[in-house]
């Protein structure tokens, strides 16, 4: 082997990962929203999330990346942690489809379909028809297919040439005790994952490895096992750099792929180990052909699966108590920039936080209304801190709306990030509702007011009317309820007529002398912050009906919304009769 035999391998190389690079983008843009959309919903079981995760390696050809989408789910919060190690499995056996591909190379015979099916022949077709679609085509789509030939048929021409150039060292000795060497398991794994790890792709890795073997390498079996176990382990370092600032659970998801391949390759190593020095088959002397790599890959990935699947739930729980829960640990808003190419996955991601921050607005305002016969310092401080972290969401849910909204959407998706925008507007509104009815309380203790024990009752019917309308809004919301949402109107008319007869009944008192002024004002003010958290509870609820997905549908909702429909009149009557005050 001379400098020019070199200088060819790494050219062969580099065209070799730069077409898997092409394609795996390709790929990724071709069928990227739909693939991660369906990672973040095909996960209801343990199978489903397995043959998910298996599914989508297999078609965008990298275990890595779907491993690294899977860490961003589970860090925006649209899949648990027990789902991630399912699909996280699943994708350690789909990788191996590549392997399979690029074995291709070494069929041999002379009918017309035996030479098709070899790469030289239909590789050069691909080619063509790629390079078509990327330069005479405008739609995306077929510019993304045509890279994505584009990309195949540069990795394949880049194996060809590393084979050549590995030739000549047949018969080399110096290098056939090279690989002699690797036999031993520990520093054949060692050198799959270093190399693994510096190209970031397992498959990339076998293929380097298939290349090497079919260039006429007299690399023994013996070497390719561990070899292959150690890429398995090499592979993980791309999750463990996505990881990095994460949330603790995204950084559990990566650290439980990494513990996977370790815990299966390390396992599969002893036996192997075992089984060579005690039997010494002779097959692990026998030359690996391109195929066998393949074989190789595809059964350590299955048998690693089969001895750890079924104890997922275990692996689960050993993260957990590797990186543990703090006793401080506080809902951070978790806002993936990643998932703005993704409008579907980044809007689920804000409906995530949204929800959030409704609890901590709505738990403001419930424990504003308990205030006024339940004051304390650590439940006015509670509200406080709720209104500031709604505050917080707000201007993080709106920074990222605004930054989607410059992206390309469909009009339904448009919708989506109008109505949550809105929502988290409402939202905020409340808690700030809050603080002002915690400020009248405050200001009523404060200069030693008292309210009628008729006032109080009155305030309590209201409380538990404010509550349910919250309790309707939430539902609605979080679960996108229409029946809950078509609920909040009537009971807003309802919380409207009682702060009237309130504000009424109080006038009443005063002028009978049975109220002072000055508790008047904060009376008034504690009805119109009520009053006002109701109205923003029923834009809540318009929203979730204006925006409903089946516009058949929507437009019967609409009009069961309606204050002249008969739906909103009984809903009206019932609320009505529900929360009467007492005469």
């Amino acid at each position: 082997m001379d400098i020019f035999n070199v200088l060819e391998m790494f050219g062969g190389l580099c065209l070799f990962l730069f077409g898997m690079s092409v394609m795996g983008d390709g790929l990724e843009r071709r069928a990227g929203n739909s693939l991660r959309t369906l990672l973040s919903k095909i996960t209801t079981n343990k199978f489903a999330g397995f043959l998910t995760g298996l599914g989508v390696t297999c078609i965008i050809q990298s275990s890595s990346a779907t491993t690294v989408m899977v860490v961003g789910f589970v860090n925006s919060s649209l899949m648990t942690l027990k789902q991630a190690i399912n699909v996280i499995i699943g994708a350690n056996i789909g990788t191996t489809v590549t392997g399979w591909v690029l074995s291709l190379s070494g069929i041999s015979g002379e009918s017309f379909f035996i030479k098709m099916l070899q790469p030289t022949s239909f590789t050069p077709v691909l080619a063509v028809i790629g390079i078509i679609y990327y330069m005479f085509c405008k739609k995306q789509k077929k510019k993304d297919t045509g890279a994505i030939l584009l990309g195949f048929a540069t990795l394949m021409f880049g194996m060809e040439i590393m084979s050549g150039a590995f030739d000549g060292l047949r018969d080399n000795e110096a290098f056939q005790q090279l690989f002699i060497m690797f036999k031993n398991p520990l520093l054949g794994l060692l050198v799959g994952a270093v190399l693994t790890a510096i190209i970031q792709s397992s498959s990339a890795a076998v293929g380097i490895l298939q290349a090497i073997v079919l260039g006429g390498s007299l690399v023994p079996i013996g070497a390719a096992i561990p070899i292959v176990m150690g890429t398995a382990i090499g592979t993980c370092v791309t999750a463990m750099l996505s990881c990095i600032g994460t949330k603790k659970e995204a950084k559990r998801a990566a650290l439980a792929h990494l513990f996977f391949n370790v815990i299966g390759s390390g396992f599969w190593l002893i036996i192997y180990w075992i089984v060579d020095i005690i039997f010494s088959p002779a097959i692990l002397d026998r030359p690996a052909t391109i195929v066998d790599v393949a074989i190789i890959n595809t059964v350590i990935k299955i048998a690693s699966t089969v001895i750890l699947f079924p104890f997922s739930a275990w692996l689960e729980k050993l993260v957990c108590k590797v990186i543990p829960d703090s006793e401080t640990d506080d809902k951070k808003i978790q806002l993936d920039e990643l998932l703005l190419a993704t409008p579907p996955l980044a809007l689920e991601q804000c409906h995530s936080v949204a929800c959030d921050m409704a609890q901590y607005a709505f738990r403001a305002l419930k424990n504003s209304l308990a205030s006024l016969s339940d004051y304390s310092p650590e439940t006015a401080k509670s509200i406080l801190d709720d209104e500031d972290k709604s505050d917080r969401y707000e201007e993080a849910l709106n920074s990222y709306l605004i930054k989607l909204s410059a992206k390309k959407m469909n009009e339904k998706d448009g919708e989506e990030a109008t109505k949550l925008l809105r929502t988290v507007g409402d939202l905020e509104r409340i808690s700030d509702h809050a603080v002002n009815i915690l400020e009248a309380v405050e200001e009523l203790r404060e200069k030693n007011l008292s309210l009628t024990d008729e006032a109080l009752n009155d305030f309590s019917i209201l409380s538990a009317a404010v509550t349910e309308i919250l309790d309707l809004s939430y539902t609605s919301f979080s679960k996108n309820d229409l029946s809950a949402a078509l609920s909040i109107e009537p009971l807003e008319e309802v919380i409207d007529n009682l702060k009237e007869q309130m504000r009424t009944r109080h006038i009443l008192r005063m002028q009978q002398g049975n109220c002072n002024v000055e508790a008047g004002f904060a009376w008034s003010d504690l009805l119109t912050d009520i009053e006002r958290t109701s109205d923003h509870c029923s834009n809540m609820g318009k929203s979730i009906i204006y925006t409903k997905h089946n516009r058949i549908h929507e437009k019967d909702a609409i009009k069961a919304a309606e204050k002249n429909s008969d739906e909103f009149m009984v809903k009206f009557k019932a609320y009505g009769e529900k929360y009467a005050l007492a005469d």
